[in-house]
Protein backbone atom coordinates (compact mmCIF):
# COMPACT_ATOMS: atom_id res chain seq x y z
CA UNK A 1 0.00 0.00 0.00
CA UNK A 2 1.44 3.37 -1.04
CA UNK A 3 1.37 6.30 1.33
CA UNK A 4 -1.13 9.01 0.45
CA UNK A 5 0.18 11.99 -1.50
CA UNK A 6 1.28 15.00 0.50
CA UNK A 7 2.01 18.63 -0.31
CA UNK A 8 5.56 19.25 -1.52
CA UNK A 9 5.76 22.29 0.72
CA UNK A 10 5.29 20.26 3.89
CA UNK A 11 8.43 19.37 5.91
CA UNK A 12 6.72 16.15 6.96
CA UNK A 13 6.30 15.00 3.33
CA UNK A 14 9.97 15.69 2.57
CA UNK A 15 10.93 13.68 5.60
CA UNK A 16 8.74 10.76 4.49
CA UNK A 17 9.95 10.68 0.86
CA UNK A 18 13.64 10.83 1.78
CA UNK A 19 13.35 8.07 4.33
CA UNK A 20 11.58 5.59 1.92
CA UNK A 21 9.92 3.96 4.87
CA UNK A 22 8.24 0.57 4.91
CA UNK A 23 4.44 0.58 5.36
CA UNK A 24 4.85 -0.51 8.99
CA UNK A 25 7.32 2.24 9.79
CA UNK A 26 5.27 4.77 7.89
CA UNK A 27 2.19 3.88 9.92
CA UNK A 28 4.18 4.28 13.13
CA UNK A 29 5.58 7.62 12.00
CA UNK A 30 2.16 8.86 10.93
CA UNK A 31 0.75 7.91 14.33
CA UNK A 32 3.64 9.69 16.05
CA UNK A 33 3.13 12.86 14.00
CA UNK A 34 -0.60 12.77 14.71
CA UNK A 35 0.05 12.59 18.45
CA UNK A 36 2.65 15.38 18.36
CA UNK A 37 0.39 17.61 16.29
CA UNK A 38 -2.52 16.97 18.62
CA UNK A 39 -0.50 17.71 21.75
CA UNK A 40 1.58 20.63 20.56
CA UNK A 41 0.00 22.06 17.39
CA UNK A 42 1.29 22.55 13.84
CA UNK A 43 3.66 25.42 14.66
CA UNK A 44 5.41 23.46 17.41
CA UNK A 45 5.63 20.40 15.14
CA UNK A 46 7.35 22.44 12.45
CA UNK A 47 9.67 23.82 15.12
CA UNK A 48 10.53 20.32 16.37
CA UNK A 49 11.34 19.11 12.83
CA UNK A 50 13.53 22.17 12.19
CA UNK A 51 15.17 21.81 15.63
CA UNK A 52 14.35 25.39 16.59
CA UNK A 53 16.38 26.90 19.43
CA UNK A 54 13.93 28.94 21.49
CA UNK A 55 14.76 30.59 24.82
CA UNK A 56 11.90 29.23 26.94
CA UNK A 57 11.62 29.80 30.68
CA UNK A 58 11.58 26.60 32.75
CA UNK A 59 8.20 27.78 34.01
CA UNK A 60 6.76 28.25 30.51
CA UNK A 61 4.72 25.34 29.07
CA UNK A 62 6.24 23.95 25.85
CA UNK A 63 2.87 24.31 24.13
CA UNK A 64 3.15 28.10 24.20
CA UNK A 65 6.82 28.97 23.54
CA UNK A 66 7.81 32.61 23.55
CA UNK A 67 10.37 33.25 20.84
CA UNK A 68 13.43 35.28 21.72
CA UNK A 69 12.09 35.91 25.25
CA UNK A 70 14.71 36.42 27.89
CA UNK A 71 13.62 36.04 31.51
CA UNK A 72 14.67 39.04 33.55
CA UNK A 73 15.47 38.92 37.27
CA UNK A 74 12.39 38.95 39.46
CA UNK A 75 9.93 38.93 36.55
CA UNK A 76 6.86 36.80 36.93
CA UNK A 77 6.56 34.40 33.98
CA UNK A 78 3.88 31.97 35.03
CA UNK A 79 3.01 30.01 38.14
CA UNK A 80 4.01 26.38 37.73
CA UNK A 81 1.08 24.02 37.41
CA UNK A 82 1.02 21.43 40.16
CA UNK A 83 3.78 23.38 41.90
CA UNK A 84 4.37 23.66 45.62
CA UNK A 85 1.77 25.50 47.66
CA UNK A 86 4.13 27.25 50.04
CA UNK A 87 1.27 28.63 52.11
CA UNK A 88 -0.30 25.33 53.14
CA UNK A 89 1.65 23.45 55.78
CA UNK A 90 2.52 23.22 59.45
CA UNK A 91 4.97 24.65 61.97
CA UNK A 92 7.97 22.44 62.81
CA UNK A 93 10.21 22.82 65.86
CA UNK A 94 13.73 23.54 64.57
CA UNK A 95 16.08 24.91 67.25
CA UNK A 96 19.16 23.98 65.17
CA UNK A 97 18.33 26.38 62.33
CA UNK A 98 16.27 29.06 64.03
CA UNK A 99 16.29 31.96 64.58
CA UNK A 100 17.81 33.21 61.34
CA UNK A 101 19.56 36.05 63.23
CA UNK A 102 19.88 37.25 66.81
CA UNK A 103 17.90 40.19 68.17
CA UNK A 104 21.03 41.64 69.76
CA UNK A 105 22.96 41.48 66.47
CA UNK A 106 20.55 43.52 64.36
CA UNK A 107 20.68 47.20 65.33
CA UNK A 108 17.82 48.07 62.98
CA UNK A 109 15.03 46.39 64.95
CA UNK A 110 12.72 49.06 66.27
CA UNK A 111 12.07 49.07 70.03
CA UNK A 112 8.44 48.04 69.49
CA UNK A 113 9.70 44.66 68.17
CA UNK A 114 12.58 43.86 70.56
CA UNK A 115 10.81 41.46 72.91
CA UNK A 116 13.89 39.98 74.58
CA UNK A 117 15.34 43.40 75.34
CA UNK A 118 12.05 44.34 76.97
CA UNK A 119 11.94 41.38 79.29
CA UNK A 120 10.18 38.52 77.52
CA UNK A 121 11.17 35.48 79.62
CA UNK A 122 10.81 32.77 76.93
CA UNK A 123 12.37 32.29 73.47
CA UNK A 124 10.42 29.35 72.08
CA UNK A 125 8.56 31.58 69.60
CA UNK A 126 11.86 32.02 67.72
CA UNK A 127 12.48 28.35 66.99
CA UNK A 128 9.58 27.39 64.72
CA UNK A 129 10.04 26.79 60.98
CA UNK A 130 7.22 26.72 58.44
CA UNK A 131 7.03 23.42 56.54
CA UNK A 132 4.72 23.26 53.48
CA UNK A 133 2.84 20.03 52.86
CA UNK A 134 4.50 17.76 50.31
CA UNK A 135 7.49 20.00 49.54
CA UNK A 136 10.10 22.18 51.19
CA UNK A 137 10.34 25.93 51.53
CA UNK A 138 13.64 27.07 49.96
CA UNK A 139 16.15 28.25 52.55
CA UNK A 140 16.65 31.99 52.61
CA UNK A 141 19.92 32.72 50.79
CA UNK A 142 21.12 36.18 51.80
CA UNK A 143 24.00 36.17 49.29
CA UNK A 144 21.68 35.34 46.40
CA UNK A 145 19.22 37.97 47.53
CA UNK A 146 21.89 40.66 47.77
CA UNK A 147 23.41 39.86 44.41
CA UNK A 148 20.03 40.05 42.70
CA UNK A 149 19.25 43.33 44.43
CA UNK A 150 22.33 44.86 42.83
CA UNK A 151 21.41 48.18 41.15
CA UNK A 152 17.80 47.78 42.27
CA UNK A 153 15.28 49.26 44.69
CA UNK A 154 13.06 47.07 46.83
CA UNK A 155 10.20 48.85 48.55
CA UNK A 156 7.69 47.96 51.25
CA UNK A 157 4.61 50.19 51.38
CA UNK A 158 1.84 50.08 53.97
CA UNK A 159 1.36 50.11 57.73
CA UNK A 160 3.44 49.12 60.77
CA UNK A 161 3.00 45.42 60.01
CA UNK A 162 4.67 45.97 56.67
CA UNK A 163 7.33 47.98 58.50
CA UNK A 164 7.98 44.88 60.60
CA UNK A 165 8.45 42.80 57.46
CA UNK A 166 10.77 45.48 56.08
CA UNK A 167 12.91 45.47 59.24
CA UNK A 168 13.01 41.67 59.13
CA UNK A 169 14.36 41.76 55.55
CA UNK A 170 17.06 44.24 56.56
CA UNK A 171 18.06 42.02 59.49
CA UNK A 172 18.25 38.97 57.23
CA UNK A 173 20.75 40.72 54.94
CA UNK A 174 22.75 43.30 56.85
CA UNK A 175 25.30 40.96 58.47
CA UNK A 176 26.85 40.26 55.03
CA UNK A 177 27.50 43.96 54.45
CA UNK A 178 30.46 45.78 56.05
CA UNK A 179 29.52 48.53 58.49
CA UNK A 180 31.04 51.23 56.29
CA UNK A 181 29.02 50.06 53.28
CA UNK A 182 25.51 50.28 54.73
CA UNK A 183 23.32 52.95 56.26
CA UNK A 184 19.78 53.54 57.50
CA UNK A 185 18.04 56.89 57.14
CA UNK A 186 14.48 57.92 57.94
CA UNK A 187 12.95 61.13 56.69
CA UNK A 188 9.24 61.58 57.22
CA UNK A 189 7.28 58.65 55.84
CA UNK A 190 10.29 57.12 54.09
CA UNK A 191 12.96 54.88 55.59
CA UNK A 192 15.89 53.84 53.38
CA UNK A 193 18.45 51.10 54.04
CA UNK A 194 21.31 51.63 51.60
CA UNK A 195 23.76 48.92 50.50
CA UNK A 196 26.54 50.95 48.91
CA UNK A 197 28.60 48.16 47.36
CA UNK A 198 25.49 46.89 45.59
CA UNK A 199 24.14 50.30 44.58
CA UNK A 200 20.85 49.09 46.05
CA UNK A 201 18.26 50.13 48.61
CA UNK A 202 15.52 48.50 50.64
CA UNK A 203 12.91 51.07 51.59
CA UNK A 204 9.74 51.44 53.63
CA UNK A 205 7.05 54.02 53.02
CA UNK A 206 4.35 54.67 55.61
CA UNK A 207 0.90 54.72 53.96
CA UNK A 208 -1.54 52.66 56.06
CA UNK A 209 -4.40 53.00 53.54
CA UNK A 210 -2.16 53.37 50.46
CA UNK A 211 -4.54 56.22 49.60
CA UNK A 212 -4.18 59.65 51.20
CA UNK A 213 -5.78 59.82 54.66
CA UNK A 214 -5.79 61.81 57.88
CA UNK A 215 -3.53 59.10 59.37
CA UNK A 216 -0.57 59.72 57.08
CA UNK A 217 1.72 61.34 59.63
CA UNK A 218 4.38 58.67 60.34
CA UNK A 219 4.50 59.66 64.03
CA UNK A 220 1.13 61.14 64.98
CA UNK A 221 -1.41 58.93 63.27
CA UNK A 222 -3.65 57.56 66.01
CA UNK A 223 -6.76 59.25 64.70
CA UNK A 224 -10.13 58.14 66.05
CA UNK A 225 -12.20 59.36 63.11
CA UNK A 226 -10.31 58.00 60.11
CA UNK A 227 -10.98 59.59 56.73
CA UNK A 228 -9.65 58.33 53.39
CA UNK A 229 -9.53 60.47 50.27
CA UNK A 230 -10.94 58.77 47.19
CA UNK A 231 -8.75 58.58 44.07
CA UNK A 232 -5.67 59.91 45.85
CA UNK A 233 -3.08 57.15 45.53
CA UNK A 234 -0.72 59.39 43.52
CA UNK A 235 -0.27 61.55 46.63
CA UNK A 236 1.95 58.76 47.98
CA UNK A 237 2.60 56.90 44.73
CA UNK A 238 4.93 59.57 43.39
CA UNK A 239 7.42 58.41 46.05
CA UNK A 240 7.23 54.76 44.94
CA UNK A 241 8.21 55.13 41.30
CA UNK A 242 11.31 53.34 40.15
CA UNK A 243 11.01 50.36 42.49
CA UNK A 244 11.99 47.00 41.01
CA UNK A 245 10.22 45.01 43.73
CA UNK A 246 7.11 46.35 45.47
CA UNK A 247 5.62 44.75 48.57
CA UNK A 248 2.30 46.31 49.54
CA UNK A 249 0.03 45.66 52.48
CA UNK A 250 -3.09 47.33 53.81
CA UNK A 251 -5.82 45.92 56.02
CA UNK A 252 -5.77 46.77 59.71
CA UNK A 253 -6.51 50.47 59.40
CA UNK A 254 -9.64 49.82 57.38
CA UNK A 255 -11.14 47.85 60.29
CA UNK A 256 -12.71 50.73 62.20
CA UNK A 257 -15.76 48.83 63.45
CA UNK A 258 -18.08 51.01 61.41
CA UNK A 259 -18.45 52.32 57.87
CA UNK A 260 -15.45 54.13 56.42
CA UNK A 261 -15.54 57.86 55.87
CA UNK A 262 -14.51 58.72 52.33
CA UNK A 263 -13.51 62.22 51.33
CA UNK A 264 -14.48 63.54 47.90
CA UNK A 265 -12.29 66.40 46.88
CA UNK A 266 -9.31 67.60 48.92
CA UNK A 267 -8.34 67.80 52.57
CA UNK A 268 -7.61 71.47 51.85
CA UNK A 269 -11.23 72.22 50.93
CA UNK A 270 -12.95 74.50 53.43
CA UNK A 271 -16.19 72.58 53.07
CA UNK A 272 -15.39 68.89 52.85
CA UNK A 273 -17.74 66.42 51.21
CA UNK A 274 -17.53 63.19 53.19
CA UNK A 275 -19.62 60.11 52.46
CA UNK A 276 -19.76 56.78 54.26
CA UNK A 277 -18.94 53.50 52.60
CA UNK A 278 -19.03 49.95 53.92
CA UNK A 279 -15.66 48.59 55.03
CA UNK A 280 -15.66 45.97 52.27
CA UNK A 281 -16.48 48.47 49.51
CA UNK A 282 -13.91 50.95 50.79
CA UNK A 283 -11.23 48.26 50.99
CA UNK A 284 -12.03 47.11 47.46
CA UNK A 285 -11.67 50.72 46.31
CA UNK A 286 -8.19 50.85 47.87
CA UNK A 287 -7.06 47.58 46.26
CA UNK A 288 -8.33 48.67 42.84
CA UNK A 289 -6.43 51.94 43.20
CA UNK A 290 -3.23 50.04 43.99
CA UNK A 291 -3.62 47.82 40.92
CA UNK A 292 -4.31 50.80 38.66
CA UNK A 293 -1.21 52.54 40.00
CA UNK A 294 0.90 49.43 39.33
CA UNK A 295 -0.41 49.09 35.78
CA UNK A 296 0.44 52.71 35.04
CA UNK A 297 3.82 52.89 36.78
CA UNK A 298 5.37 49.41 36.75
CA UNK A 299 6.69 47.28 33.89
CA UNK A 300 5.68 43.61 34.37
CA UNK A 301 8.66 42.53 32.23
CA UNK A 302 11.15 44.12 34.62
CA UNK A 303 9.47 44.47 38.01
CA UNK A 304 7.60 42.37 40.55
CA UNK A 305 4.54 43.27 42.60
CA UNK A 306 3.72 41.47 45.85
CA UNK A 307 0.91 41.93 48.33
CA UNK A 308 1.14 40.61 51.90
CA UNK A 309 -2.28 39.37 53.00
CA UNK A 310 -4.09 40.17 56.24
CA UNK A 311 -2.03 39.79 59.39
CA UNK A 312 -4.22 38.23 62.11
CA UNK A 313 -5.00 39.56 65.57
CA UNK A 314 -5.27 37.47 68.74
CA UNK A 315 -7.41 39.73 70.88
CA UNK A 316 -10.06 37.28 72.11
CA UNK A 317 -9.16 33.91 73.58
CA UNK A 318 -12.63 32.52 72.87
CA UNK A 319 -11.79 32.76 69.16
CA UNK A 320 -9.43 29.80 69.53
CA UNK A 321 -11.64 27.84 71.92
CA UNK A 322 -10.21 29.02 75.25
CA UNK A 323 -12.10 30.64 78.09
CA UNK A 324 -13.20 34.20 77.47
CA UNK A 325 -11.31 37.12 78.94
CA UNK A 326 -7.77 36.43 77.74
CA UNK A 327 -5.75 37.50 74.73
CA UNK A 328 -2.19 36.95 73.49
CA UNK A 329 -0.68 37.93 76.84
CA UNK A 330 1.32 35.12 78.41
CA UNK A 331 0.64 32.82 75.44
CA UNK A 332 3.67 30.65 74.74
CA UNK A 333 1.98 27.89 72.71
CA UNK A 334 0.56 28.21 69.22
CA UNK A 335 -2.97 27.23 68.23
CA UNK A 336 -3.05 23.50 67.56
CA UNK A 337 -6.24 23.31 65.48
CA UNK A 338 -5.09 23.09 61.82
CA UNK A 339 -8.49 24.37 60.64
CA UNK A 340 -8.52 27.47 62.83
CA UNK A 341 -9.40 30.53 60.78
CA UNK A 342 -10.20 33.37 63.17
CA UNK A 343 -12.70 36.15 62.54
CA UNK A 344 -15.09 36.52 59.63
CA UNK A 345 -13.58 39.89 58.73
CA UNK A 346 -10.36 38.18 57.61
CA UNK A 347 -12.39 35.90 55.34
CA UNK A 348 -14.24 38.78 53.68
CA UNK A 349 -11.08 40.81 53.13
CA UNK A 350 -9.21 37.82 51.74
CA UNK A 351 -12.14 37.26 49.39
CA UNK A 352 -11.80 40.80 48.09
CA UNK A 353 -8.08 40.30 47.46
CA UNK A 354 -8.78 37.09 45.57
CA UNK A 355 -11.47 38.71 43.44
CA UNK A 356 -9.44 41.75 42.46
CA UNK A 357 -6.15 39.95 41.86
CA UNK A 358 -7.82 37.39 39.61
CA UNK A 359 -9.37 40.17 37.53
CA UNK A 360 -6.17 42.20 37.36
CA UNK A 361 -4.27 42.21 34.06
CA UNK A 362 -1.13 43.24 35.96
CA UNK A 363 0.62 40.25 37.57
CA UNK A 364 0.55 40.40 41.37
CA UNK A 365 1.78 37.70 43.73
CA UNK A 366 -0.19 37.29 46.94
CA UNK A 367 1.92 36.38 49.96
CA UNK A 368 -0.79 34.48 51.77
CA UNK A 369 0.57 34.73 55.30
CA UNK A 370 -2.85 34.79 56.96
CA UNK A 371 -3.46 31.12 57.73
CA UNK A 372 0.08 30.29 58.87
CA UNK A 373 0.14 33.39 61.08
CA UNK A 374 -3.24 32.63 62.64
CA UNK A 375 -1.71 29.73 64.57
CA UNK A 376 0.94 31.98 66.14
CA UNK A 377 -0.75 33.55 69.16
CA UNK A 378 2.61 32.97 70.88
CA UNK A 379 4.59 35.29 68.60
CA UNK A 380 3.13 38.74 69.36
CA UNK A 381 5.04 41.47 71.15
CA UNK A 382 2.41 41.45 73.92
CA UNK A 383 3.74 43.62 76.78
CA UNK A 384 7.40 43.16 75.79
CA UNK A 385 8.03 46.33 73.81
CA UNK A 386 8.71 50.01 74.30
CA UNK A 387 5.62 51.76 75.61
CA UNK A 388 5.37 55.18 73.98
CA UNK A 389 2.42 56.20 76.11
CA UNK A 390 2.87 55.98 79.91
CA UNK A 391 0.93 53.14 81.47
CA UNK A 392 -1.71 53.85 84.08
CA UNK A 393 -1.63 52.12 87.48
CA UNK A 394 -4.67 50.10 86.39
CA UNK A 395 -2.86 48.87 83.28
CA UNK A 396 0.26 47.95 85.23
CA UNK A 397 -1.88 45.91 87.60
CA UNK A 398 -3.50 44.07 84.66
CA UNK A 399 -0.86 43.40 81.95
CA UNK A 400 -3.23 41.82 79.44
CA UNK A 401 -5.12 45.12 79.31
CA UNK A 402 -2.24 46.70 77.37
CA UNK A 403 -0.82 43.66 75.58
CA UNK A 404 -0.08 44.28 71.90
CA UNK A 405 -1.71 41.38 70.05
CA UNK A 406 -1.22 42.99 66.64
CA UNK A 407 2.54 43.26 66.09
CA UNK A 408 5.18 40.52 66.15
CA UNK A 409 8.51 39.99 67.91
CA UNK A 410 11.71 40.00 65.85
CA UNK A 411 13.31 37.64 65.14
CA UNK A 412 10.18 35.58 64.74
CA UNK A 413 7.16 35.09 62.55
CA UNK A 414 7.81 37.86 60.05
CA UNK A 415 11.10 36.26 59.04
CA UNK A 416 8.96 33.45 57.65
CA UNK A 417 6.98 36.01 55.65
CA UNK A 418 10.25 37.02 53.99
CA UNK A 419 11.24 33.41 53.40
CA UNK A 420 7.99 33.11 51.46
CA UNK A 421 8.78 36.32 49.59
CA UNK A 422 12.22 34.93 48.75
CA UNK A 423 10.70 31.65 47.55
CA UNK A 424 8.23 33.46 45.30
CA UNK A 425 10.99 35.62 43.85
CA UNK A 426 13.28 32.79 42.87
CA UNK A 427 11.16 29.62 42.89
CA UNK A 428 7.69 30.73 41.76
Amino acid sequence: MKPPPTSSSSPTSDLVRKARLSPYLFTSLAFFLFIVTTLYGRDDLNCILRQCDLDISPNQPLSTPKKHYKKLPFTKIEERENGCDYFSGQWVWDPLNRPLYQESECPYILPQFTCQEHGRPDQDYQFWRWQPHGCSLPSFNASLMLENLRNKKMMFVGDSLNRGQYVSMVCLLHSLIPDNAKSMETLGSLSVFTMKDYNATIEFYWAPFLLESNSDDPIIHRVIDKVVRKGSINKHGKHWKGADIMVFNTYLWWMTGHDMKILKGSFDDKEKEIVEMSTEDAYRMGIKSMLRWAKKNMDPKKTRLFFTSTSPLHLKSQDWGAEAGDNCYNQTKMIADPYYWGTDSSKSMMGILGDEFRKSNFPVTLLNITQLSLYRKDAHTSIYKKQYIPLTPEQIANPKSYADCVHWCLPGLQDTWNELLFAKLFYP
